[in-house]
């Protein structure tokens, strides 16, 4: 069932469905993703403002889903990431994608990258 869920919500999200995407998480469902301006997303509103920013940056997202570990209420997935942004540009890169999950929907879906984030700003000298 959890495989099915984690379908559901990328499929939506290739799609550029937005209700299909609200419709896989739970009301107080939280989205955590680096690559979105506000990485930390806590409930269906700040999950539609964080999918109106991306489904306006990409022109096809994509996602070949390479290997999924399930548990009661949760699973991970590996991806192969492939979005073509609006502009044309290809941007490829492996993601894993922690998700929990009650009755049915997503409580939290957590992306993990193999990069690290962007360097701090060096510290003001005293």
């Amino acid at each position: 069932m959890n495989r099915e869920i984690i379908e559901r919500v990328l499929g939506a999200f290739e799609r550029k469905d937005m209700d299909g995407v609200l419709a896989s998480f739970a009301d107080d469902g939280v989205l955590f993703d680096v690559h979105y301006p506000s990485p930390l997303m806590q409930g269906k509103d700040a999950i539609r403002a964080g999918m109106e920013n991306a489904f306006g940056m990409l022109k096809q997202p994509g996602f070949t889903m390479r290997n999924v570990w399930e548990g009661e209420n949760n699973c991970a997935v590996e991806v192969d990431t492939h979005h073509v942004l609006q502009n044309g540009m290809e941007i490829n890169f492996p993601q894993v994608f922690i998700m929990e999950a009650r009755d049915g929907l997503i409580t939290r879906l957590q992306s993990y990258v193999p990069y690290p984030p962007p360097p701090l700003p060096e510290p003001p000298t005293a």
